[in-house]
């Protein structure tokens, strides 16, 4: 077995040297001023952290946190302004769970987050990882903290073989020993730190690991921990997207179902995406009776469960065209205050690539 305390104390001695500068953390040396993290500042990185990297979320986390800097300025935001502050994040339920949550700590809990993992995990958007992750570095409360970095650095000091959902498990039992009641939120950000630039999937510097003496797969090609199940095939869905102008430098744009994937946010009209869509059936779905031209280009998007792959086709409306009620015309120029997801905005880059390679446009968009 592992020696418990001495990968313990290993790990703390390392991050308090070594942390990442994250503009949401409050590192070892400030807390040991007295500084202590900011509940609302720890739950907005950790959503943003979810399925994204840190490179990519710190731009975003910088956005949200000057337009809204407490939870209470979040609470009273438009939706819609949040959907368009997080374009570009993906998996949009978790901002329209962020606004909830927002709006639920207002409401019920007098604006201050919940003190346990319990409290924090009954909130919208709120999962067993980030409850806990938000408990012990906010709260100091002791419950594990197991996200994919975590899990690779304990599936090899323990050299434990099991694949998903067993791994997690066998990690989260194996670390409640571990967690110090005097520093659980550094313990759990040492871990993540540990196996985001020391324990890395492929080459760990092993060498430099402060658990190397304590790691049972040191030396024993670690990299083939933890153990990956086979990945089932995405399949391939197809569709149509339609960029329909009005020759006054506006394009067509419409909402998509509040439920559902991209759930709220704007899209260019278009056909449902499936597998057996038939391509010349693009027709029936276009917006409006015109003169409709292929773009040159298709978007290509991978999903998590499938990849996307749609003809765009670009149009001039009619003189008495009017939009429907669902939709609006949003200025070319003006595109990056609409809430697009990036598989939208890769529809309108083609759409508005044809028309100007076709004469319909300027290179300005007018």
């Amino acid at each position: 077995m592992t020696a418990r305390p001495t990968l313990t104390s290993a790990l703390l001695d390392w991050y308090d040297r070594h942390a990442r500068a994250l503009p949401w953390r409050i590192g070892p040396a400030e807390i040991a001023r007295g500084v202590a993290p900011v509940p609302y500042r720890v739950w907005l990185s950790e959503i943003m952290l979810q399925q994204t990297t840190v490179r990519a979320a710190e731009p975003y986390f910088a956005a949200f946190t000057t337009a809204w800097p407490t939870v209470l300025d979040l609470a009273g935001a438009d939706e819609a302004d949040v959907l368009k502050a997080w374009a570009g994040l993906g998996y949009y339920s978790r901002a329209r769970n962020l606004a909830a949550c927002a709006r639920e700590i207002a409401q019920s809990h007098g604006g201050e987050f919940p003190r346990t993992v319990v409290g924090l995990r009954a909130l919208p958007g709120i999962g067993d990882y980030t409850a806990a992750a938000i408990g012990a570095i906010a709260f100091g409360t002791t419950a594990p903290v197991v996200d994919g970095n975590v899990e690779r650095v304990m599936a090899r000091i323990d050299a434990i073989e099991v694949p998903n959902p067993a791994l997690k498990k066998r990690v989260r039992e194996t670390l409640e020993p571990l967690v110090p009641e005097d520093r659980p939120g550094d313990f759990a950000q040492g871990l993540m730190d540990l196996g985001a630039t020391v324990c890395t999937p492929r080459s760990p510097a092993c060498a430099i690991c402060p658990c190397r003496e304590v790691c049972r797969a040191t030396g024993d090609g670690p990299e083939r921990l933890p153990v990956n199940p086979a990945k089932a095939k995405k399949p391939t869905r197809a569709g149509a997207a339609f960029a329909l102008l009005d020759g006054k430098g506006r394009i067509l744009l419409r909402q998509r179902p509040p439920k559902g994937l991209l759930g709220g946010m704007t899209e260019v009209p278009g056909s449902p995406w499936s597998e057996d869509f038939a391509a010349h059936d693009w027709p029936r779905h276009a917006p409006a009776k015109t003169r409709w031209a292929q773009a040159p280009d298709e978007v290509r998007h991978t999903f998590t469960h499938f990849h996307l792959v749609a003809d765009v086709y670009w149009g001039i409306a009619p003189k008495d065209f009017r939009p429907p009620a669902d939709c609006w015309w949003a200025e070319i120029e003006g595109l990056e205050d609409e809430a697009l997801p990036t598989v939208m905005r890769k529809a309108v880059a083609c759409g508005l690539a044809g028309a100007r390679a076709g004469g319909a446009l300027t290179s300005t968009g007018g």
